[in-house]
């Protein structure tokens, strides 16, 4: 009987364990309908999202309170209820309470506001570094801790999802096979119109990324908004932030500063991924994109903009 019992014990975690396995890979994009922040990937967006909850319930109570006192003004002090006029000119206790509360609301404003900035500028030491550089319009990425690898992130093509003829839809598939083969994966991975890249940052979980914006035409802006992450791509300037996701997955950005007439259509995806499965990727990536000793080659190896 313990040995049967035992036997579906091991059926039962072992079910459970693949159906975490199964769920364990999340995506996080825009969705239609939704309101609110997208759930939060990193400790500084669990941060900010807790910081934009308190302004809400902040803003709301004034709001409320200041709807009331004009409403009950309006009603006690007009003509008709008041034809007789107050000459009162002055109230210490209101004028004290009318500076001391929002002085104490400021203070309970700035607590975390200083503690969320420093936070944010503050980059810890870092386990992995990552250069993005925008161009009009599309993302490179290079990886100065392994050869100088670096690529190009490009826009699938939105005919994919809009032509429904076979023609189109077979390079949809090679497309998808080719990002399979570039993570290193079995299966293609599910694509989004608008959103996905041929390529894709690819990092362990867990771990520190710093990030090193640039731009070499115009402004752009790098976002991933699961992240918490947003920093300008200047050209001729290298802006520093950092993010460490806590959940395997995808999370999808897009360019938020408005760099020209392609300006929709250059996004940002993320591959967050195990150690392991970031060693793998490392070791193939390594082969195809790594700079070769003594080049001078400044640009990525990827593909071209037509």
């Amino acid at each position: 009987m313990k040995k049967l019992l035992g036997i579906i014990g091991a059926a039962l975690f072992a079910s459970t364990s693949g159906a975490v396995s199964a769920v364990a890979q999340v995506v996080r994009k825009g969705e239609d309908g939704h309101f609110g922040f997208q759930p939060a990937a990193t400790p500084i967006m669990e941060q900010l999202t807790s910081f934009h909850n308190l302004l809400l319930w902040i803003i709301t109570v004034i709001t409320v309170m200041v709807a009331i006192l004009l409403v009950w003004v309006m009603i006690r002090y007009n003509r008709k209820s008041n034809p007789k006029p107050s000459k009162t000119s002055h109230n210490t206790l209101v004028e004290v309470v009318w500076t001391v509360v929002p002085i104490l609301i400021l203070v309970l404003i700035a607590i975390p506001s200083f503690k969320l900035l420093y936070l944010q500028d503050e980059i810890p030491e870092a386990d992995l570094v990552v250069k993005a550089t925008g161009h009009q319009w599309y993302w490179s990425y290079e990886y100065p801790d392994y050869d100088n690898m670096a690529f190009d992130a490009l826009m699938l093509d939105e005919k994919y999802y809009t032509d429904m003829s076979s023609d189109a839809q077979g390079e949809r598939q090679d497309a998808e096979m080719r990002l399979a083969e570039f993570l290193v994966r079995d299966e293609p991975p599910q694509t989004f119109r608008l959103l996905d890249t041929d390529t894709r940052i690819v990092v362990p979980v867990g771990k520190v990324v710093k990030m090193l914006v640039t731009a070499s035409d115009v402004l752009h802006s790098w976002a991933i908004p699961s992240f918490g992450v947003k920093i300008d791509a200047v050209p001729g300037r290298l802006n520093e932030t950092w993010f460490q996701a806590d959940e395997i997955g995808t999370y999808y950005g897009q360019c938020s500063e408005i760099c020209g007439i392609r300006h929709a259509y250059m996004p940002i995806v993320v591959e967050v991924v195990s150690e392991e499965d970031f060693k793998l990727w490392v070791e193939k990536a390594r082969a195809e994109y790594a700079e070769a000793p003594g080049s001078t080659r400044l640009a990525s190896a990827g593909r071209q903009v037509h």
